[in-house]
């Protein structure tokens, strides 16, 4: 299927500004993300990257391209803190459960996946790991050697930066930061580091005595660097140049500076085309962080619960929640937020069912639903703004409302087309999901939200002893029904 005719432009992190997107291949689509780090409990900062990615990709899909999506697993080479020294992060809590590595690799790779699952992330095209992929990366090294772009020394491999500046190239390119300045900011005492330059990135490490994870290389036992990892992985299945790549803020530097120097020394030209970074999280306006407690757990959100928040919440609306916030913003968690985003989420949820029990009239519409669809798209074409898109399905949700009490008209060409792409919008693009009554949900919420929608289709059917039933019933339990422009509310009395 050739794509849609619209003009994406998408926030290229290499220029600073908005870009039209324009494919390598007219109806193809090669995007790589960078994945998890598979030793520990992925994290909502995480998360909120693969959500974002997860919107871009399924935009992508829906205007007809045939996307490859590659978001790799690493499960070895990430060191702690980002540096060339130091202890591997999964070996270090191998070491400590006193467990094989792949053990560690295995439980947090299916974690993650879960709750990927969860959050009904579909999921990527190809999901290669660093460690089924050393030979790839042992070639690509090899050729930056032979180059001359790269050294070993006492069976490590380093990234010569200065020659490479001095070729021509610009490390600094994507994060905006200057050479000459990084050099002055680096700190390595004298003689304490084997590389000829503070800025010299490592491609393969030799391995220490007690190095669990280690693999045979023509430099000796090691392992490869966390860099060198997503280019030998995104060269291999999206080509030397490819359209996206994806991450997270915090990747700019180092690791994705160092991916473009490594891989346009090996191949000769710029490796990616469109850069997209997301940003960060914040819980109650402060930056998360596991050493000061401030942070949270998917699962504390779905199902356990946390000091820092009043309930759970379903994944569906933590989905919604972060969609309200453009990719590109940061995002603060609160209760309060989380409260807010819930409740407009059931908003949009009843009046889709309203929305299905509305009946066409035989004259023209009162509300402009082709340009409505048009804005919406052209939300969606600004950058994935999907902040802007749900606005604009908030603009439809006051109308569906207005038309299921009996004022206003719409034709059946366009209830057809709103109830259409309501459906695309909200479920296929944003993702969401219908709310369900299960474990992850608590009973009282679930059932007292399932008397509104009977009440509601009580009303549409001019029902009024029903519907004065139910809101009289729930008083008397202790629930309070308040009907409002933009739906029903309850609280407890």
């Amino acid at each position: 299927m050739a794509p849609r005719a619209h003009q994406l432009q998408v926030f290229n992190s290499l220029s600073g500004q908005k870009e039209p997107f324009f494919p390598l291949h007219p109806e193809r689509v090669g995007m790589y993300v960078c994945g998890p780090t598979v030793y520990s409990d992925v994290h909502l900062g995480n998360c909120r990257t693969f959500l974002s990615f997860d919107l871009i990709y399924r935009y992508l899909r829906h205007l007809g391209y045939s996307v490859r999506y590659v978001r790799n697993i690493t499960d070895a080479g990430h060191l702690e803190n980002d540096a060339d020294e130091g202890e591997d992060k999964i070996a270090k809590k191998a070491r400590l459960e006193q467990i094989e590595p792949m053990e560690i690799v295995q439980r947090y790779t299916v974690g993650f996946r879960d709750i990927m699952q969860r959050f009904n992330a579909l999921p990527p095209s190809i999901e290669p790991t660093a460690t089924g992929h050393i030979v790839e990366q042992i070639s690509m090294i090899e050729a930056l050697i032979e180059k001359g772009m790269a050294y070993s020394i006492n069976g490590s491999v380093y990234f010569d930066v200065p020659l490479y500046t001095a070729q021509g190239g610009n490390y600094g390119v994507l994060s905006g930061r200057v050479t000459d300045e990084l050099i002055h900011n680096t700190r390595e005492l004298e003689g304490q580091s084997e590389k000829r330059s503070p800025l010299d990135f490592a491609l393969w490490k030799k391995a220490g005595p007690n190095h669990i994870m280690r693999w045979k290389s023509p430099w000796g036992e090691g392992f490869p660097g966390w860099h060198l990892e997503c280019s030998a992985m995104g060269n291999k299945y999206l080509g030397e140049t490819f359209d996206i790549h994806g991450g997270g803020m915090d990747l700019k530097f180092p690791h994705h500076e160092c991916e473009i120097a490594q891989s346009q020394s090996a191949h000769g030209a710029p490796p990616v085309r469109y850069w997209l970074h997301g940003n960060m999280l914040t819980l109650n306006g402060k930056r998360m962080s596991k050493s000061t407690g401030n942070t949270l757990l998917p699962l504390e959100l779905f199902e356990t619960g946390s000091p820092l928040l009043d309930k759970t919440y379903s994944p569906s609306v933590v989905r919604f929640f972060m969609m309200q916030a453009h990719y590109r913003s940061v995002l603060d968690f609160s209760n309060e937020a989380l409260l807010a985003a819930e409740k407009g989420y059931h908003r949009l949820m009843e009046a889709l069912g309203r929305l299905e029990r509305i009946l066409p009239g035989s004259g023209p519409s009162d509300f402009d639903w082709k340009a409505w669809e048009q804005e919406c798209y052209a939300a969606m074409d600004d950058d994935f703004n999907s902040p802007m898109l749900i606005a604009h399905l908030f603009e439809a949700v006051r109308v569906i409302n207005a038309l299921s009490e009996g004022k206003g008209h719409i034709s059946e060409t366009d209830l057809d087309r709103v109830r259409s792409q309501m459906n695309v919008f909200v479920f296929e693009l944003l993702g969401l999901e219908t709310p369900v009554l299960s474990s992850q949900e608590g009973p009282v919420e679930g059932l007292v939200q399932l008397l509104i929608e009977l009440r509601l289709a009580a009303r549409s059917d001019r029902d009024w002893a029903l519907s004065d039933r139910i809101r009289d019933r729930l008083l008397e339990l202790g629930i309070s029904l308040k009907d409002g422009k933009e739906g029903t509310e309850w609280s407890r009395v």
